[in-house]
């Protein structure tokens, strides 16, 4: 119905998604990017340096890789939850709306 627009906003979104990954880089030059766990460990032990804490991980990983990957196969996980989440509810959404126009479409008749 409306492709042409929909493809100028679908270039659109994929050029702000660009522009805010690549933002950072460009205007944070020399800028030490750290995760949030190290910078809240850093702030706790200024507040209080004696705070234990209350349970200890169940594995410890020490390589840096798979905890990147253990990261992202977790966040794509969530992608994947949200996008289907999100397909669902467009679909039925969408269900409802020709079960409408088909009894419409019976009234008529």
């Amino acid at each position: 119905m409306n492709q042409p627009k929909n493809k100028s906003n679908n270039w659109l979104l994929v050029f702000s998604v660009v522009a805010l990954a690549v933002a950072p880089l460009i205007f944070l030059k020399n800028a030490e990017f750290t995760g949030a766990d190290g910078k809240a460990q850093e702030v706790i032990q200024e507040i209080h340096p004696q705070y234990k804490p209350w349970f200890n991980p169940i594995i410890e990983i020490e390589s840096s890789e798979v905890q990147s990957l253990l990261f992202a196969v977790q966040a794509a996980m969530g992608a994947g939850v949200i996008g289907y989440v999100i397909g669902l509810y467009k679909g039925r959404s969408e269900s409802k709306i020709k079960q409408n126009l088909e009894v419409r479409s019976q009234e008529l008749e």
